[in-house]
């Protein structure tokens, strides 16, 4: 496939292999990510989805044993998670944690300090951080609440599309957000994420389901499963594989072996 940006390569994964308590789970994961571009990982349960997510973070739970992760020209392999956040990298969890005392303004611009290596002040973040929850359509008030406490599924995803939001990244990875979540959140979710996205950042989706991508139109989706993306495609791959299932997906694999 070629890249739409016209070469600007954001992300870039090399035979990628790697797993979790000696065992193997990623078994040879190529892939390519342009400047502004969004990406759609689809596959069912156990196929590797979320072990990729947490390789390309930094995990210190998961083990990368061999290839290459390189981002915006940089080597990551060496790096922890924080330094590769401070790079642009953005996870958003599919079960995000609470953390009962810390009000959500105060987490994020301690956030924002970390991830920046800044030293922002109340007033001028408190200022920041109500215009970026006017362009997602967020109440005030919702800043002031304690981190994901007594959220709602789809609470706790606006929770980390603003963060999001707030630490501007270059490439945001989204492990399963739509997980759970019903119709009218799952829309809430899209579009915070159709308002952020432009050309200087790019997207990962990682999900089970076609319906988060109706509303994100990937410029290209993959197919993973037993730790391998045996396909891909443009958009109409993920409308086939809600028609079909990943049964044909299979059985393809199985002719082909």
């Amino acid at each position: 496939m070629t890249e739409k940006n016209g070469g600007n390569t954001m992300l870039e994964v090399k035979n990628l292999r790697g797993g979790i308590e000696d065992k193997e789970i990623l078994k040879g994961i190529n892939l390519k990510v342009g400047g502004g571009e969004v990406h759609a990982i689809m596959g069912p349960n156990g196929s590797g989805k979320s072990t990729f997510a947490n390789i390309l973070m930094g995990n210190p739970n998961y083990e990368l044993t061999e290839g290459e992760i390189w981002f915006r020209g940089e080597l990551l392999n060496e790096l922890a998670a924080d330094e590769r956040a401070r790079l642009g990298m953005f996870l958003a969890f599919q079960y995000p944690s609470e953390i009962p005392g810390v009000s959500m303004d105060k987490f994020l611009r301690d956030a924002y300090n970390s991830v920046k290596n800044d030293s922002i002040s109340v007033g001028k973040f408190t200022k920041m951080l109500r215009k970026k929850m006017n362009t997602l359509g967020m109440d005030e008030a919702f800043a002031t609440r304690y981190l994901n406490e007594g959220f709602s599924g789809g609470e706790k995803k606006r929770s980390e599309m603003l963060q999001m939001a707030v630490l501007e990244p270059r490439l945001a990875i989204l492990d399963e957000t739509d997980s759970g979540l019903d119709i009218d959140a799952l829309k809430i979710v899209a579009n915070s994420v159709n308002q952020l996205k432009n050309p200087e950042m790019s997207v990962v989706v990682i999900t089970h389901y076609q319906r988060i991508l109706r509303y994100l139109q990937p410029d290209y989706v993959y197919v993973m499963m037993q730790g391998r993306i045996v396909d891909s495609g443009g958009y109409e791959l993920a409308e086939k594989l809600e028609d079909k299932g990943y049964d044909w997906i299979r059985e393809k694999i199985g002719t082909e072996e």
